[in-house]
């Protein structure tokens, strides 16, 4: 399924499991260190860089794109290295996530009571994932350089649902 972001944001609440979706839109990276700065952030009430409000958090961190390129490798960072912050998801109005690996029980727990998705892309296809890539602009963090936060136009960008709004995890499927 193609689900432009600008106009059918709400499809994203009808997929389920295992479904297959191929995006266009925006979506954001962030890693470790910027979800660590951004809950120090919510801690101190401070403003934020970014408006979160209704956005898809890619956990990535890409290379340095070569000459001509619009990104280098942009592949999924392992999710559960951010299963600490997974609170912070309805407070930032991030609606999804997007990344590789299952999330732990109190992850998946806090993403299923605030019908927060969670969808992977394949490790691995780093550099086929940045051809979906159309416009990569550096927006936070600048100091924390592949770990800043980037706003990513994608189109084409292909992911699997994982967790959906029904409360089904495809790690836990039961053949």
């Amino acid at each position: 399924m193609i689900i432009d972001l600008n106009k059918d944001l709400n499809k994203l609440y009808e997929l389920h499991v295992g479904d297959v979706v191929e995006l266009k839109g925006t979506i954001y990276t962030a890693r470790d260190a910027a979800h660590m700065r951004l809950e120090g952030m919510l801690k101190n009430n401070e403003a934020l860089p970014v408006d979160f409000n209704n956005a898809l958090i890619y956990y990535a961190g890409p290379t340095p794109a070569k000459p001509g390129q619009v990104i280098g490798s942009i592949g999924p960072t392992t999710s559960s290295r951010m299963d600490k912050f997974a609170y912070m998801m309805p407070k930032l109005n991030i609606i999804a996530t997007i990344g590789k690996g299952p999330r732990d029980e109190a992850c998946t727990k806090e993403y299923i009571k605030n019908k927060t998705l969670y969808f992977i892309t394949t490790g691995g296809c780093g550099a086929l994932l940045a051809k979906s890539v159309k416009k990569a602009e550096e927006i936070a963090f600048f100091d924390l350089g592949p770990e800043s936060i980037k706003r990513l136009e994608v189109d084409g960008f292909k992911m699997i649902c994982a967790i959906d709004a029904f409360g089904n995890n495809i790690f836990d499927l039961k053949e």
